[in-house]
């Protein structure tokens, strides 16, 4: 069946701390979910309404996405909806009402609404109340609440578009519906009850944002990098983001600390995202000298933006000198600012090669390092 939506976008999310709908979860803002679901089960019109001035985070939340375009909301939720209905180039055909603060949006439950409105006036997603219900005054309990036929209603909410239109056209301008079907319920509606889905929460408050984090699918991977520079003249070398004083120093494009440079391949390889030379490379002047922690920020800010965060890392350092452990603390409480990272998830060793090799002809310093990341599937 065809059908357009309207997700309704225009709150101000006093509650969570600011407007939610376009903070990331999972690697895309709040109402990126919603639209891409809406479009995934057929949609070929989302009206997005917005608040004044909302329309540069709306075209950069929906990049890339066809099929929407956005008007102005109002100052209640139920003028918000006015304006989305009457921005329809259709009015013959279902409408689905959605708030976009509710992200994880299935499917299987759109087809489910759209199927109940062969029978009913309207279809809402809907879950059973399962806790004792208690009226309070002041801090005391006045009441017990039979929950007895009491449901919890969900979005989006199904209707015939002309149906609607209908029943806002009547409703009491000196009321405001708390939801769209009680505009249709007032004006005689029947409103059909589809059973809803626990993980379709609305965000409302700041902690329900790890909530749903943890709602999405994540997969863990692991990463390995591995990088070498030849020992030259100098005072000092950089390993790990620290300076240490020594009396030779390595040789590189930028600032040579081949402890970073593993880390930063080991964080790419996680990624998939090729090497340090892909994104930085030796043969762009930008990089002569650089300090090797934007390298590093660099490869976490793309974790972060795929939705994922890095959960451990591990650098191993092979030289016969300069020594690393009166400089190990000092390391790993560098690398766990750069990564915004507990010091027990950061892990920085340093091994010799027993006289053999380059490191072990003191010709060069080698680094290795893991990383581990996770990812949202």
């Amino acid at each position: 069946m065809a059908f357009s939506s309207i997700v309704v976008a225009a709150g101000t999310g006093s509650r969570a701390g600011g407007a939610k709908q376009w903070r990331p979860l999972g690697g895309k803002p709040v109402i990126r979910w919603s639209v891409e679901a809406l479009l995934g089960a057929g949609c070929d019109e989302i009206i997005v309404v917005l608040s004044d001035g909302a329309e540069a985070e709306a075209a950069t939340a929906l990049e890339g996405l066809t099929s929407w375009r956005a008007v102005r909301g109002g100052a209640q939720r139920a003028d918000s909806v006015r304006a989305g209905l009457a921005a329809l180039l259709r009015t013959d055909r279902a409408v689905l009402i959605h708030d976009a603060a509710r992200p994880f949006l299935k499917p299987e439950l759109i087809d489910a609404l759209l199927s109940a409105l062969t029978t009913a006036d309207g279809a809402i997603p809907a879950l059973p109340i399962a806790d004792t219900l208690k009226r309070g005054l002041d801090g005391t309990v006045t009441d017990t609440v039979d929950r007895t036929d009491l449901w919890r209603a969900q979005t989006p909410q199904a209707f015939m578009a002309d149906r609607l239109i209908t029943a806002y056209a009547v409703w009491p301008a000196d009321e405001t519906p708390t939801d769209d079907a009680a505009v249709v319920e007032r004006d005689g509606g029947r409103i059909a009850l589809v059973p809803g889905d626990p993980r379709l929460m609305k965000l409302t408050y700041p902690e329900d944002f790890a909530m749903a984090e943890a709602f999405i699918p994540k997969q863990t991977r692991v990463g390995t990098g591995f990088d070498v520079h030849r020992w030259g003249p100098g005072g000092a070398v950089w390993l790990c983001g620290v300076e240490i004083p020594h009396d030779q120093t390595l040789i590189g494009h930028s600032d040579a600390d081949a402890g970073l440079h593993a880390l930063t391949d080991a964080i790419l390889g996680a990624l998939a995202e090729g090497d340090i030379g892909d994104h930085f490379p030796p043969t762009d002047p930008k990089w002569k000298g650089a300090a090797s922690d934007q390298f590093l920020l660099h490869a976490a800010d793309m974790v972060t933006a795929r939705g994922g965060r890095i959960i451990h890392v591990d650098v191993t350092l092979i030289c016969e000198r300069p020594k690393v452990k009166p400089h190990r603390l000092g390391m790993r409480e560098r690398i766990a600012d750069l990564l915004v990272l507990p010091l027990d998830a950061v892990s920085v060793k340093a091994t010799t090669s027993e006289g053999l090799g380059f490191t072990g002809r003191n010709e060069g310093l080698a680094a290795q390092a893991a990383a581990t990341i996770e990812l949202p599937v």
